[in-house]
C-alpha cells in the first residue's frame, strides 16, 4: 500500500486517513521510509502498545542499515543517539540521563520556566495578532533546554534552527547538513565545558559514571544532540496542538477556565487528542512474529503511529472529541515501554505552566484565522503548526 503521509492533506488533518487504515486492518504492509523500505503501519491502540514493548522490534538502525546502501550522509551522533540503541547498552545509557528529568528536578526547573513564560508573553501586543508558535511555543522549550545544559543564550538561535530543519521532510540533503551543524557544534560545546566545568546536565554527564563505567566521547556528543532536538522539539509542538485543541473547542476551554486546577489533568487527554509526535521513530523486526492479525517476517521496518493509536474508538470512546472527564492516562503520547520519553515530566510542566498563564493573562484568547488555513510543518514524524496566528 502506498504511504497516506505523503498527502499534502494529511499533515492538516491525518485522523480520517488513520481511522480509515485502523477499519481495514490495524496492521498492515506499507512502504516505510524516505527509501521506500516494504515494511508495517500500526494504527490500532492494542497492537501499537504490544508493539512498543516487544523487544522483537530493534531500535538498532545500524545494525538494521548495515550493508545497505544508502544515499544518505547523517552523522552518527544524530543517527545512532540512544533511541537507536537497544538493551543492554540502551539501558546503560537511559540510567545515565534519567535522573536529570526526575519529578523532583523537574520541580526546581518550574520557578524558571514560570518566568521565562512570563517573559514572552509580556511581550505579545495588547489586542494584535500573534503567532503563539513563534513567540512562545518555539522559543520557551529552546531556552529551557539549552538552560539545562548549558548553552550560552547568543549560540541558542542556532542550535534552534539546526533542530527545525533535521525535521524537514522531503529534503535529505538539509537534514543531513544540519545532523553535522549540531554535532560539530556539541563536540565543541563539550570541549569548552571541560576546560571551564559549571554545573549544567552536559557538565554533569562528562562526569558521569555508573561504577566504572562513563559516557564515551561519542555517547556524550550523541546524547547531548539528543537531549537538544528532543527536549523542546515535541514540547513546541505539545504546546501548538494543545493551544489550537482548546481555541477550536470552546465549551472545553470555559472549563478550565472557571477552574484551572483542571488543567494538570487535562494535559494528558490533549497529548491523546492530538498527539506532538506522529509516528515513533524506526524499529525492525529481528525475528519473524504475529503482530494483531499480521505476520512481520523477520528484517521488516515496522512503523507505530501514535497518533493514530490515540485515537482508536477500541480503546477511547468517541476518540475525536476532547472530554476532561475521560481517563487519558494510558495514551501514548510519549510512547511506551523502556523507550517511553524520558522528559516527559519537563514537557507536562511546561504545558502546565503555559496553559495556566494563558488563561489567566488572555481571557479572549482566539485564532486569527480560520482553521482550514493553519500551516502545518512538512513532516511526517512529529506533528505540529507551523505557525498558530491568534488575537488577544
Amino acid at each position: 500500500m502506498t504511504d497516506p503521509t505523503r498527502d499534502p492533506l494529511f499533515l492538516r488533518n491525518p485522523y480520517p486517513a488513520y481511522a480509515a487504515l485502523r477499519r481495514t486492518c490495524p496492521v498492515q504492509p506499507m512502504a516505510i521510509g524516505a527509501e521506500t523500505h516494504a515494511g508495517y503501519l500500526v494504527t490500532g491502540y492494542a497492537q501499537a502498545r504490544e508493539a512498543l514493548a516487544d523487544p522483537r522490534l530493534s531500535k538498532d538502525t545500524a545494525a538494521f542499515f548495515a550493508g545497505k546502501e544508502s544515499r544518505r550522509r547523517l552523522h552518527p551522533a544524530v543517527a545512532h543517539t540512544m533511541l537507536a540503541t537497544d538493551p543492554p547498552r540502551h539501558t546503560r545509557l537511559r540510567k545515565l540521563v534519567t535522573k536529570a528529568f526526575t519529578t523532583g528536578a523537574v520541580a526546581r526547573m518550574r520557578p524558571f520556566i514560570a518566568r521565562v513564560t512570563d517573559d514572552l508573553l509580556d511581550r505579545w501586543p495588547a489586542g494584535e495578532q500573534t503567532d503563539f508558535v513563534g513567540t512562545l511555543a518555539v522559543p520557551l522549550p529552546v531556552i529551557v533546554i539549552c538552560e539545562l545544559l548549558g548553552v550560552p543564550e547568543a549560540e541558542r538561535p542556532a542550535v534552534q534552527r539546526w533542530s527545525g530543519e533535521l525535521f524537514a521532510a522531503g529534503n535529505s540533503d538539509l537534514i543531513d547538513a544540519a545532523s553535522h551543524s549540531m554535532a560539530a557544534y556539541m563536540t565543541g560545546l563539550i570541549a569548552a565545558k571541560r576546560a571551564r566545568p559549571g554545573r549544567s546536565l552536559l557538565d554533569q554527564l562528562i562526569a558521569a559514571r555508573d561504577g566504572d563505567d562513563r559516557l564515551s566521547e561519542e555517547e556524550l556528543v550523541s546524547l547531548a544532540v539528543l537531549l537538544l532536538i528532543a527536549g523542546h522539539e515535541t514540547t513546541t509542538n505539545f504546546l501548538g496542538n494543545a493551544v489550537l485543541a482548546l481555541l477550536l473547542h470552546p465549551d472545553a476551554l470555559a472549563v478550565l477556565r472557571e477552574d484551572p486546577d483542571r488543567v494538570p489533568a487535562a494535559l494528558d487527554e490533549l497529548l491523546r487528542f492530538d498527539s506532538p509526535v506522529s509516528t515513533a521513530t524506526f524499529r525492525y523486526a529481528t525475528e519473524a512474529f504475529t503482530l494483531g492479525s499480521a505476520e512481520i517476517p523477520a528484517g521488516a521496518p515496522v512503523a507505530i503511529a501514535l497518533g493514530a493509536a490515540n485515537r482508536d474508538p477500541e480503546r477511547f470512546a468517541a476518540p475525536d472529541r476532547l472530554d476532561w472527564d475521560r481517563d487519558a492516562a494510558a495514551h501514548l503520547g510519549f510512547g511506551h515501554g523502556i523507550h517511553r520519553c524520558v522528559g516527559a515530566p519537563l514537557a507536562k510542566a511546561e504545558g502546565e505552566i503555559v496553559l495556566r498563564a494563558l488563561l489567566a493573562r488572555f481571557p479572549g484568547l482566539r485564532l486569527a484565522v480560520p482553521p482550514d488555513r493553519l500551516p502545518w510543518r512538512h513532516t511526517r514524524l512529529v506533528r505540529g503548526l507551523a505557525s498558530l496566528p491568534v488575537l488577544t
